[in-house]
């Protein structure tokens, strides 16, 4: 395909996420938002109405009438297979917002049919393409730390009464493996879990994870929907000190700990003890604005997903492995034939 080709796309799921999607596909200039696909017509009429697309209650529907060069899958959980595999049958490159499925049978349906039919398949991680996680993985590349001890995360906020078709592992806890192993530039080898049940109807609410990396890096991630404030954060230690991002604010800092470390005085004590920190350069940038010109790239020059449907599938089975993990009260194993396509 001509790298200037201004491509035809299909967005199905006009949901929280979905429709930061027909936000940003319809304002650029590079593609053509011809068609969108939502069950809901108090969403769906209005914003078709809004950007000139056609719209469709069912994106099979929408697949069958329309010529499409991509699809943005942001459809509830549940529904991401079958659109998805849907889109690849009839040969169309595909961006499936995290998590890739609910289930790694399905995710791995979708890995083995798009490299089966050579169709594009890109998992939307979105949180890669933040600014200040993409700054920090060029240090830990150019090797800022000689090695990492720990990665922390830290995703919490309000439950979303609009997410009951699964819980917190598979909505987000999805992201923080993901980072964890982008950043550890490896998979873990056993994980353990604890989970909690409070507000959430069906599902679990609450998990805490331990991951451990065969080079020895811990992963310690804290998901939550019972937090009143939004927190998304993480942090990586090394020899040399220590680097946290903020996700919402996207800054990078790093503390290294001095040779005299000054305390801080509390009426007459001592509680804290703080190293030398300093902030970082990070240019702002929306990363979902990032992930779709990846996405496009990669369509226009027949070229590698930025996020492999792989990684994806990875993701979805290291969220089932903390949820079995919590179930069994055990650490479980994690074999790579779980996810044979890496």
């Amino acid at each position: 395909m001509s790298t200037g080709a201004v491509l035809r796309v299909g967005l199905a799921g006009l949901g929280s996420m979905g429709r930061n999607h027909l936000r940003n596909l319809a304002a650029r200039d590079d593609v053509t938002l011809v068609a969108i696909a939502d069950p809901n017509e108090e969403v769906l009429l209005p914003s078709a109405e809004q950007t000139g697309a056609h719209p469709y209650a069912d994106p099979a529907q929408m697949l069958d009438s329309e010529a499409l060069d991509a699809l943005v899958v942001a459809a509830p959980t549940t529904l991401h297979h079958q659109i998805a595999l849907h889109a690849i049958d009839r040969g169309v490159p595909v961006l499936v917002e995290k998590p890739l499925a609910t289930t790694v049978a399905e995710g791995r349906e979708l890995v083995e049919a798009a490299a089966r039919r050579r169709v594009l398949l890109q998992a939307g991680h979105i949180e890669r393409f933040n600014p200040a996680v993409l700054a920090l993985g060029e240090r830990l590349k150019a090797g800022a730390l000689s090695r990492i001890f720990s990665i922390k995360t830290l995703r919490a906020g309000p439950f979303p009464a609009r997410i009951r078709d699964v819980g917190v592992a598979v909505d987000l806890a999805t992201h923080d493996v993901d980072i964890m192993c982008h950043l550890a530039g490896a998979r873990p080898d056993r994980v353990y879990a604890e989970t909690t049940q409070h507000v959430h109807t069906s599902h679990e609410d609450l998990v805490f994870g331990l991951l451990h990396f065969p080079g020895g890096t811990v992963g310690i991630l804290d998901v939550n929907w019972l937090t009143p404030e939004k927190q998304r954060r993480v942090t990586v230690l090394g020899p040399e000190g220590m680097f946290q991002v903020d996700y919402l604010s996207q800054t990078l800092t790093f503390t290294r700990g001095a040779a005299e470390l000054s305390p801080t005085y509390l009426d007459g004590y001592a509680p804290t003890f703080a190293g030398e920190t300093v902030q970082l350069p990070v240019t702002p940038a929306e990363p979902l604005r990032r992930e779709l010109d990846a996405f496009f790239d990669a369509i226009r020059s027949d070229g590698p997903a930025a996020i492999p449907g792989a990684d994806g599938l990875w993701a979805v089975a290291l969220a089932n492995l903390l949820l079995e993990s919590a179930a069994a009260h055990r650490p479980v194993a994690v074999h790579p034939p779980e996810v044979p396509l890496a």
